[in-house]
């Protein structure tokens, strides 16, 4: 896998290069919108480990523009709407790791993680051999979740009152 040999690039933020470089090898960028984007999750929890991120390198929600926060919670909903399309999980952990003492990996950047939930989704490689195993390739997920956010993004027919 290119992404794991490839390992981190000078400490640059991923972020900034995932949006930045739309080329890399696999893809991890699945939509991209006026001020936000998401990409898959590089070392996921769970099959279809989505981020949105703001373009702008900004680490606090409460910095960001109105209109980015509003497009960051309505790319969030257009995740889990297509992850429902492309996996059908029971449920779902969203939410956003704010600051070092809060658990953040990556603190300069504000991003959000939705992750899809099965009951009984996670065993004993995860809790007792800090290893996860996932049965689908990155690239294989990235294709499913641009179809399902094509069909997710498609315009709905008003039903008459």
């Amino acid at each position: 896998m290119a992404y794991l040999e490839r390992g981190p690039q000078s400490g640059a933020c991923f972020l900034c290069l995932a949006h930045a470089d739309a080329g890399t090898s696999p893809d991890l960028v699945v939509w991209r919108g006026r001020s936000v984007f998401a990409l898959l999750n590089a070392y996921p929890y769970a099959n279809g480990h989505v981020m949105v991120a703001p373009y702008a390198h900004e680490a606090d929600l409460d910095a960001v523009a109105e209109p980015v926060a509003v497009e960051l919670m309505s790319a969030v909903r257009l995740a889990i709407g297509a992850l429902r399309i492309a996996y059908d999980p029971e449920g779902f952990n969203v939410g956003a790791n704010l600051g070092s003492a809060a658990g953040a990996g990556l603190g300069a950047h504000l991003h959000l993680h939705v992750v899809p939930r099965w009951s009984g989704d996670t065993n004993f490689m995860t809790s007792t051999g800090n290893t996860r195993v996932l049965p689908e390739a990155l690239d294989d997920t990235a294709r499913r979740l641009r179809a399902a956010i094509e069909r997710e993004s498609e315009p709905r027919s008003e039903e008459p009152s």
